[in-house]
């Protein structure tokens, strides 16, 4: 896709054209995310909108269907305890000195301008460090309880169909994110609503618009934001920062204690919230050639211009307590809250749930060869903090299982 403007301007005009029964698909999906809006103000009222499951019942295979399908509706949850809290104040501490080690605060003004992917969110990007390779992450990403936590998340999606298996839900590709450290006080570092899985190219894109075939031609009420039969072809726009890896879930594991206003996670715990916002953007008040200010190479922001009866439902995550870790569907909007008011660090690793399968075989090969350099993960910005550096992980720190999850060592 070599003119994005063009190819927006085209796709928008076609489907406003060719989509059977524009207005009374968008009536029908607004009328059930306002439903679905109203059930989670309610959920939040009483315990809290974001279902929360214990390890040792995923481990143990404990986790009722009940659960499993009110995660599936929420796309999201909080797994209490996939690690001590011990291991995770020592990691939040080790994380404290590799990021001395590495000299980052001292060398952030060379890399200014290089990480473009938050440029266009209202709230800029929040205290992220973009270190990849450092102790703690790898061990965290490669430990078995991780391993558990992510193989169940995986099954909770469609993996198979006909004979044909998209991923392995039991094998994980350990898909490398950044850090996050906020300090209390911090006000200038909020991340405005968006979600990552695609821009534009949920309109333009040829390979996605089979996943999305339900909402243009079928019932848009039976989209399957679980189904991964096309999850795993689709192309993404290059960019220095768009994750072209296919995660089933998003997430992060918390190092420090951290709930509402600290500065932490916001969400709108809709799983199907995507239809509705395709076509938010096919609507008549939509000027032609503005999919409702989706921009290539960006996160698809949510505004209040666009997209304010969907953010009626954000809601901030539950107090999480260090060890506990939370995951969210590709496709759920999420926030980062502008100000943290607490009075201790909002600490976390980011690790999502990224399933062996075709695509993530390709870029793992990528990425391993960044990971023995030590340059960034190949999805973001090259700032390279860890070049050079000896106190980053090398391969033979990785269990073997580490190993196979990073392609450096066959699967058995």
């Amino acid at each position: 896709m070599t003119d994005v403007p063009r190819a927006v301007a085209e796709a928008q005009r076609e489907l406003r054209a060719e989509v059977p029964d524009l207005q009374g698909r968008y009536r029908r999906l607004t009328e059930a995310l306002n439903d679905e809006v109203s059930a989670i103000r309610a959920e939040q009222a009483n315990g809290g909108a974001v279902p929360e499951v214990a390890f040792a019942d995923v481990a143990a295979g404990r986790v009722t269907p009940a659960q499993a399908a009110r995660i599936k509706r929420r796309g999201c949850v909080v797994v209490r305890g996939v690690f001590d809290r011990a291991q995770a104040e020592a990691w939040n501490a080790e994380v404290g000195r590799y990021i001395d080690a590495v000299g980052y605060l001292d060398r952030m003004k060379d890399k200014a301008g290089l990480d473009k992917y938050f440029s266009a969110l209202a709230s800029s990007r929040p205290q992220i460090y973009s270190l990849y390779w450092s102790k703690p992450q790898m061990e965290a990403r490669q430990h078995e309880r991780q391993a558990t936590t992510r193989a169940w998340l995986n099954r909770l999606w469609t993996f198979e169909k006909n004979g044909r298996r998209f991923f392995d839900p039991d094998r994980q590709f350990n898909y490398a994110d950044r850090i996050r450290r906020r300090e209390p006080g911090d006000a200038s570092l909020g991340l405005s609503p968006h979600s990552d899985g695609g821009s534009v190219e949920r309109w333009c894109e040829p390979s996605f618009r089979p996943l999305y075939r339900e909402v243009f031609e079928g019932d848009p009420l039976k989209f399957d934001p679980f189904d991964a039969e096309y999850r795993i072809a689709t192309r993404e726009i290059p960019s220095p920062a768009v994750c072209s890896a296919f995660r089933t879930f998003q997430g992060w594991t918390a190092l420090s204690r951290q709930g509402p206003g600290d500065g932490t996670l916001r969400l709108v715990p809709v799983a199907a919230s995507t239809p509705w916002m395709l076509l938010r953007a096919l609507q008549p008040d939509v000027p032609e050639g503005d999919l409702c200010g989706a921009q290539a190479g960006r996160a698809l922001g949510a505004s209040p211009q666009w997209h304010a009866p969907l953010l009626e439902g954000l809601v901030s995550i539950p107090v999480m307590e260090p060890g506990d870790a939370i995951f969210w569907h590709s496709d759920v909007i999420h926030a980062v809250e502008d100000r943290h008011a607490g009075t201790g660090p909002s600490n976390v690793i980011y690790i999502g749930a990224a399933p062996w399968c075709d695509k993530n075989e390709a870029f793992a090969h990528r990425q391993a060869a960044a990971f023995l350099e030590g340059r960034s993960s190949p999805d973001f910005a090259p700032e390279d903090y860890e070049l050079g550096f000896g106190g980053r992980t090398t391969v033979d720190e990785l269990s073997p299982l580490g190993q196979q999850q990073m392609g450096l060592r066959p699967w058995g």
